[in-house]
Formats: C-alpha cells, sequence, structure tokens
C-alpha cells in the first residue's frame, strides 16, 4: 500500500507540472489535466499526517495541507482563465518545497532524541 500511494504521488506531481506548462499550448485540456493531478495529489497528501509527535512537525504538515488548498484554488483560476493561477501554484510549491526539506529533518531531530532517552 505504501509504495502505491508514493507512485500516485509522484505520478501527480508530475501531472502537476506538466499540466503548468500544457496551459501554454493546450489551455482546454490543462485544466482537466491539473484538477485530476491535485485532486490525487491533496488525497495522498491528506491520507499522509505526519507520524512523529513534535508540534513543529505538526506546523510543516499543515503547510502541506495549506499548499495543497493553494493548488486547488489554483485549478479553480485555471479554469476560470485567470492568470493568477500561476501565482497561487508558486506560493503552494513554496509551502511544499520548505516542508518536503524540513519535514525529515524534524524526524530526524526526534528519532535522535529518543535514541538519547
Amino acid at each position: 500500500m505504501r509504495n502505491s500511494k508514493e507512485t500516485i504521488y509522484q505520478i501527480s506531481g508530475i501531472l502537476i507540472l506538466i499540466s503548468a506548462i500544457l496551459y501554454l499550448f493546450i489551455p482546454l485540456v490543462a485544466p482537466w489535466i491539473m484538477a485530476i493531478s491535485v485532486l490525487a495529489f491533496s488525497v495522498i497528501t491528506a491520507l499522509s499526517p505526519y507520524p512523529g509527535k513534535s508540534i513543529r512537525g505538526k506546523r510543516l504538515f499543515n503547510f502541506q495541507i495549506f499548499a495543497c488548498m493553494l493548488m486547488i484554488v489554483s485549478t479553480y483560476l485555471m479554469f476560470r482563465n485567470n492568470n493568477l493561477w500561476a501565482l497561487s501554484m508558486i506560493i503552494g510549491a513554496i509551502f511544499l518545497l520548505y516542508s518536503a526539506i524540513t519535514i525529515p529533518k524534524e524526524l530526524e531531530k526526534e528519532k535522535s532524541r529518543k535514541d538519547n532517552l
């Protein structure tokens, strides 16, 4: 189960990037690809909560949820042909990038604290 969730997560992330680029060339198809990809990405993110107990880690997980909401807003704006979709997507990507870099570090800190006890 874990492996299939990771695969869907990775494929949907790649499709989000592809649909953002595709919007320049085929603006009628790209929002549909984006919607399906963002839906899959958001569901997998929501079903994979932070496994540790630290408040900082839980806050970082909330950053991921907020980034998914921004991607949903971005998809809506893409359907409405509003160019602010790109701004919303960039802000969401920054939140995702920050949390993706910081969560493993926080998990490692928690593990080292447990090992020291």
